[in-house]
């Protein structure tokens, strides 16, 4: 097994104070512990009335001018966070069930297993949580065939060498 982690840099990332509404950007409002997708963006559910907008990187000002005529606040913090990718390869000696996606996400979730308390083995794809890892906190985002990490820039460094060193027992 091996876990690959890949630094997505310079994403925008916009939070959003919404108290009524549906949808942003044309794209359906997460429930608690949820994001959706569509349209090239993210939408992380952050709190009651507050979620993160992900996109790729050069958007700001394009989506801040569309969200802030329907929104209470919205705010630029591309800057706050750096964000990964992690995903996994399964053992190829090992016995795998025919579901790639479900065992690369499942080589991941092994790894932050050594510092995250959540059982990750049993969060859905969509799933979206605030969490520690490693004494760090992060928003942590289960995709189909992996994870997604915001960690705070200023622990950006302390996290990828806390990962290589979760990862090590992994190395052949």
């Amino acid at each position: 097994m091996t876990v690959d982690a890949v630094e997505e840099p310079f994403r925008t990332q916009l939070t959003v104070r919404l108290r009524d509404g549906h949808t942003l950007l044309g794209v359906g409002l997460p429930t608690p512990c949820t994001f959706t997708s569509s349209n090239g963006v993210d939408i992380l559910w952050m709190g009651p009335d507050e979620f993160l907008v992900l996109a790729e990187p050069g958007r700001q000002a394009e989506l801040e001018a569309a969200l802030t005529p329907d929104c209470d606040a919205v705010v630029d913090v591309s800057a706050q966070r750096n964000v990964y990718r992690l995903s996994g390869s399964p053992d190829p000696r090992a016995n795998c069930p025919n579901d790639v996606a479900l065992k690369r996400r499942e080589s991941a979730a092994e790894v932050l297993a050594h510092g995250c308390s959540i059982d990750l083995k049993v969060l859905p794809p969509g799933s979206c949580v605030q969490t520690i890892l490693a004494r760090t906190g992060i928003v942590l985002m289960v995709r189909e065939d992996g994870f997604t990490v915001l960690v705070r820039q200023s622990f950006s460094d302390y996290f990828k060498a806390w990962l290589a060193d979760a990862s090590l027992e992994y190395v052949p």
